[in-house]
């Protein structure tokens, strides 16, 4: 009861052993004088006191009154597979490269009196032959290894809000006969 520090007057406690239908008092429903006075005897308070103990114990005239909580967790679920697929393209690609090659010059110098006199000249057809080169590009391809791609994954945490509807059960007194107190009618 909502009032555990004051005590009971005699018609409130007339009024709970009428709702709840228990005699006190000499036995045939009645209070003396001292229960219309609020004096409470020994005996009363033991009476009492056991009545209590007993629906306590047995619950007979508890009602037990249940609320729903959400309960909220998580649990992982496959949102999808993904694969890694290797394929080849091709592009076209230009690279310049420096290329050289050699060109026919003549070349003249004037034959000075030592080397006259160590060739004496004779006169005829002659001939001589220089062989030119050049450099032309060449390709060749290769194939190496540049980089490791594997998938991964990473765990990306949001907040959601989830939302959900709860019951709870309500007590109150359906007898506007035998009104209970005010601070008695909710739970």
């Amino acid at each position: 009861m909502g009032r555990s520090d004051e005590r009971l007057t005699g018609s409130e406690e007339d009024e709970l052993y009428r709702h709840y239908g228990i005699g006190h008092g000499n036995g045939n429903g009645r209070t003396d004088a001292r229960h219309a006075t609020g004096e409470r005897t020994d005996r009363d308070r033991t009476d009492r006191t056991d009545r209590t103990d007993r629906t306590a114990r047995t619950g007979d005239d508890a009602m037990v009154r249940h609320e729903e909580s959400l309960r909220v967790g998580t649990e992982t679920e496959e949102t999808g597979r993904v694969a890694l697929r290797k394929y080849v393209v091709t592009e076209d690609q230009t690279v310049t490269v420096p290329v050289s090659h050699e060109e026919v010059r003549l070349e003249r110098e004037p034959v000075d009196g030592t080397e006259a006199e160590a060739r004496p000249g004779a006169m005829g057809e002659a001939e001589h032959e220089v062989t030119l080169h050049r450099e032309r590009p060449v390709v060749d391809k290769t194939t190496e290894a540049v980089e490791k791609v594997r998938l991964g994954t990473r765990t990306v945490t949001e907040d959601e809000k989830v939302s959900d509807t709860v019951r709870k059960e309500r007590v109150e007194v359906d007898d506007p006969q035998h009104a209970l107190p005010r601070d008695e009618r909710r739970s």
